[in-house]
């Protein structure tokens, strides 16, 4: 998949979804209305493990055994209550745990906003460093997700408060922003844990980079920058083009850099870069919340939209895993 390739029907798609995924009353549509609930929760299936964390913990049994690395996330976002964020941040807590039970190490991947950040940010921060004390101990990292850049400053503020203190927490870094070049050279501890992603957040042009060659050049020259500082870095792409360019010069052969894939995006391609002896963790979610996150798995490469028809449509379970250990003929 190369995101230079895409239409010009394309691209106003994408925003249009973008723009979807913000819609509450869509969102609450779909909540209440059983049958369109039933149909679209086929196509979230493809890119979501299910609602419930046990299904979350199966599909990341399955790819450990295939040979993944996996990050987990529990989806939401924007929580505007107390009660809300404790619920959240339990639920995280009881996440790490059942992964140290199961003598697993891992990753658990979550929005500050979904445990406090637009309440308070002293909130979120201590609901943070409570879960990286409880993580530290079991081997488990946190990964902080980077959410629409109205939030970065607070993001990163929390960010350099709990790292100070536990090093088991990673930040993700979004290439699209003008500033996080800043962000980069400022923000990030010595041997920092780092995610960078292209940005998949509708943002004005004035704070940020289209999709686009020449944000493409910026990636390569974020991602070059941190692997060279000796960061531990997770490479966050599917762009197949960028992707090649990447192993031409070599960024995968130092140590602690990895490739990040979104579960059911593109599999075969998780399965080719493994089978080429490159490491490769796949990121899953689980949780209610799936209707904002299935609306930007499909913006980031409108043709999903065609799987996601056809998967309403089909009565068959989907079974997004099945791909990742199959190595398609070339």
């Amino acid at each position: 998949m190369n995101q230079l390739q895409l239409t010009e029907l394309d691209k106003q798609l994408a925003e249009a979804l973008k723009s979807i995924a913000r819609r509450q009353d869509i969102k609450a549509y779909l909540e209440q209305n059983e049958q369109m609930n039933r149909l679209v929760r086929r196509a979230a299936a493809q890119y979501v493990t299910g609602e419930q964390r046990h299904e979350a913990m199966i599909a990341a049994a399955r790819l450990e055994q295939l040979g993944y690395a996996v990050s987990l996330e529990y989806i939401g976002e924007n929580t505007t209550s107390e009660k809300e964020c404790e619920l959240a941040a339990q639920e995280l807590s009881d996440l790490i745990a059942e992964l140290g039970a199961s003598r697993r190490s891992g990753r658990v991947s979550f929005d500050l906003s979904h445990i406090g950040l637009l309440l308070d940010t002293e909130l979120a921060l201590a609901y943070l460093l409570q879960l990286a004390a409880q993580a530290k101990p079991l081997g488990i990292e946190l990964f902080i997700s980077m959410e629409e850049s109205a939030k970065t400053d607070r993001i990163l503020q929390v960010y350099e408060q709990a790292v100070a203190l536990h090093l088991n927490i990673g930040i993700t870094l979004q290439a699209h922003l003008h500033r996080t070049w800043e962000d980069v050279t400022a923000k990030l501890p010595a041997q920092a844990r780092v995610r960078i992603v292209k940005g998949a957040y509708q943002e004005d042009e004035e704070i940020c980079l289209p999709r686009s060659q020449a944000l493409n050049e910026r990636y390569l020259e974020l991602l070059t920058h941190v692997v060279t500082q000796g960061h531990q870095v997770s490479i966050a792409t599917h762009d197949e083009a960028l992707i090649e360019v990447i192993l031409q010069k070599g960024l995968l052969d130092r140590p602690g850099v990895e490739f990040e894939m979104l579960y059911g995006i593109e599999p075969e391609l998780s399965a080719r870069l493994q089978a080429a002896g490159h490491p490769v963790r796949i990121y899953l979610t689980y949780g209610q919340e799936w209707y904002l996150y299935l609306c930007h798995r499909i913006a980031e490469y409108p043709p999903n939209l065609y799987r996601a028809v056809i998967h309403m449509i089909q009565e068959e379970p989907i079974d997004a895993i099945a791909s990742y250990g199959e190595l398609p003929a070339r």
